[in-house]
């Protein structure tokens, strides 16, 4: 069983490009001048998205491997074309939405300075942009097409 899941090009395809993009998170931050920050490792958002990366390995390779023709790669397709579109748009939202929160937070902690209110910070770096997206694309493509070969021999 242990040899089958190591052997699985497209699962090991998919987290080597999540794990490579989460590696990836700290060194574009400080490249990108917002300081190298180690925490953005374990971190969802940020540059590159490492679901869309993952989604995007495993489809990419399951068409190598499999065809683009098979049941296999239809569901992956999909499944990666959700996944892309719930990062840009729903989780993206959701985060500036918990900016606007956060603010308001702060507004009212002001306001009832004698500790009726006590704010709590939400997470606002949720969902990516485009460019993020399209980063974990490439990532997942790359890590998609090569894997099957590397794995090959």
């Amino acid at each position: 069983m242990a040899t089958e899941f190591i052997t699985n090009i497209p699962l090991v395809s998919a987290m080597i490009a999540c794990a490579f993009a989460q590696l990836l998170k700290p060194i574009v931050a400080a490249m990108t001048g917002n300081g190298f920050d180690l925490h953005l490792i374990l971190s969802t958002g940020g540059m590159p998205s490492s679901h869309t990366s993952a989604v995007v390995a495993l489809t990419s390779s399951i068409g190598v491997t499999e065809g683009t023709g098979s049941i296999a790669f239809a569901i992956s397709f999909v499944f990666s074309f959700i996944v892309m579109h719930d990062a840009m748009n729903i989780r993206f939202e959701a985060g500036k939405q918990a900016q606007v929160i956060n603010e308001w937070s702060k507004i009212l902690s002001s306001i009832h300075q004698d500790g009726a209110f006590t704010p709590t910070n939400l997470k606002t770096l949720l969902g990516h942009s485009f460019s993020q997206v399209a980063g974990g694309l490439i990532l997942g493509l790359a890590v998609g097409f090569a894997m099957p070969a590397v794995m090959a021999g």
